[in-house]
């Protein structure tokens, strides 16, 4: 074997990003809530950045005068190119002008109108703190409000520390999946020497179960969820000031908890004939026991804690113009404070009496606080301009409907803007926008479509729209096949296949028709 060492020489090509263009990407990527808390970040730790004070107007960007921040000037050119990329080049070029640089922008001169993403007047010290002050706290974890709730329990010693392990045994749809020998075999030391048995793990569990909310919280599968929350209205039924509507109500939930409790698996196959031949009620009880569980959670922990994660904020509101007959797309932004650049700040990096070391600081984050602001701004930008040709594209949608979506390939924007495809899917990224046909998320106007026999083209979301549409419509005793909607759309002039239908339709979450079918006396 023999080992040698040799030279070579490879031509070839290689993309790198620099790291504040991969902010960039991100600023642009980020829903609004998101790039809202990115923002009190930047306030809270970058002394160089404030907020300023709004001088009214609307908070909104349009469509013919995107270069505007929500109440202020934001100048971006029509190439694209950031302020900050041009006063990062001036930087590199120009070192020993850096100083004159700031004291321009303090004197008014040229970057005067690039650092700031919004106008107001300068004052109020206290705006930063005041904004921070006002912002939402972080909401509590699933495991977090439990902890609090089951602190405040009355048990015994020995029973709340089995009842801490069970809770920081959780999921995070607040099921209990792992066994208690598992548990214990990863318990802390403290609970081992407690030798616990499998009935002091059982009488934990059922303590949590009865004083923890949400209802229906640790349970170990789907069938004891439901008994807990029925149990629960059950105890508030029969209690004695109710004891007269115990009839009505009561008799209902009985029923519901013997198709829970006897009849699970035949229920979730909806084979309601047959269980109501081997239960003895009649199909109109049984009926009236599935509304109350159809008003029960499979999942109560995630619904209920998953809620503020949930919440949509559009960035972008489309109207009707009746002058113009057409739709105006604007930008909203009463969820990101108006911001700006320290000028207190800027003026002592100019300063030659301010020592070295303070002022280099001071020029960090004020580089910092302008790229954020540019970027910002991009970001307006961009999402503008994208929300703008969309509408344009999908009008028959904000005339007529979901049934009238057309396909739109990304590209297709992304050729009539002069912009990478990249930049249009995160553009569009957890994005919504506010329309005069409700709140609808600005991905759902992309999709592949199918041909008619017109030879026009459907988008693959205004087929779903059409196959809803069959279903509300439906006769709910004889629910329509796959195959069944196939023939409807065929008559319409839809070329689809079953399967196509059958992906749609588990893709809307709508049961096959088996399940789907409901049964009467």
């Amino acid at each position: 074997m023999r080992f040698e060492t040799s030279q070579q020489m490879k031509l070839g090509q290689q993309m790198k990003l620099a790291p504040r263009m991969i902010q960039s990407m991100e600023i642009l990527q980020m829903p609004l809530a998101e790039l809202a808390e990115r923002l009190e970040q930047e306030l809270e730790s970058n002394p160089t950045m404030e907020i300023a004070e709004r001088d009214g107007g609307e908070g909104v960007a349009t469509r013919e005068d995107d270069s505007r921040a929500s109440d202020g000037e934001m100048t971006i050119d029509s190439s694209g190119e950031s302020d900050f990329a041009r006063l990062d080049e001036y930087e590199h070029t120009n070192p020993e002008a850096t100083d004159n640089l700031y004291e321009r922008s303090w004197k008014g001169e040229e970057y005067q109108g690039r650092v700031s993403s919004g106008g107001g007047s300068a004052g109020d010290a206290d705006s930063k703190m005041e904004a921070m002050a006002q912002a939402p706290a972080r909401g509590e974890s699933l495991g977090e409000s439990l902890e609090h709730q089951w602190a405040l329990v009355d048990v015994d010693e020995r029973t709340r520390a089995l009842g801490e392990t069970i809770i920081s045994a959780l999921e995070e749809d607040g099921y209990l999946r792992t066994d208690f020998e598992t548990i214990l075999d990863t318990a802390p030391q403290g609970i081992k020497a407690l030798e616990p048995t499998e009935s002091d793990w059982e009488s934990a569990l059922q303590a949590l179960q009865l004083t923890l909310e949400p209802v229906g919280v640790a349970a170990r599968d789907a069938r004891e969820c439901l008994l807990i929350q029925i149990d629960m209205k059950l105890d508030r039924v029969v209690s004695p000031e109710r004891s007269e509507e115990f009839k009505d109500e009561g008799e209902d939930l009985l029923a519901a908890r013997r198709l829970v409790a006897e009849f699970f698996e035949e229920l979730m196959k909806n084979r309601l004939p047959k269980i109501a031949a081997k239960s003895g009620m009649d199909l109109e009880q049984i009926n009236r026991a599935i509304e109350i569980l159809r008003r029960l959670s499979l999942a109560p922990a995630r619904v209920e804690h998953m809620s503020d994660a949930a919440a949509i904020f559009p960035d972008a509101i489309v109207e009707y113009d009746e002058e113009g007959d057409r739709y105006i797309a604007r930008l909203t932004s009463g969820r990101l404070p108006d911001v700006r650049i320290n000028q207190e700040y800027a003026r002592m990096v100019a300063d030659q009496g301010v020592e070295s070391g303070d002022r280099e600081f001071l020029r960090k984050n004020l580089s910092n606080a302008q790229w954020l602001i540019d970027a910002i701004g991009q970001r307006r930008h961009t999402l503008l301009r994208v929300v703008s040709a969309v509408v344009d594209e999908q009008r028959e949608y904000f005339d007529y409907g979901p049934e009238s979506l057309k396909p739109l390939p990304m590209k297709t924007i992304a050729d009539r803007l002069g912009i990478h495809v990249a930049t249009v899917s995160r553009a569009v990224s957890e994005k919504y926008i506010m329309t005069p046909r409700g709140v609808v998320a600005l991905r759902s106007f992309f999709s592949g479509g199918l041909s008619t026999d017109g030879g026009e083209d459907v988008s693959a979301n205004a087929v779903k729209a059409m196959i809803e549409e069959l279903v509300e419509n439906e006769d709910k005793a004889k629910p329509m096949s796959d195959e069944a909607m196939v023939k409807v759309l065929q008559g319409r002039g839809v070329d689809i296949a079953r399967r196509t239908v059958a992906k749609y339709r588990d893709q809307l979450g709508i049961p096959t028709a088996r399940m789907r079918k409901q049964f009467a006396n």
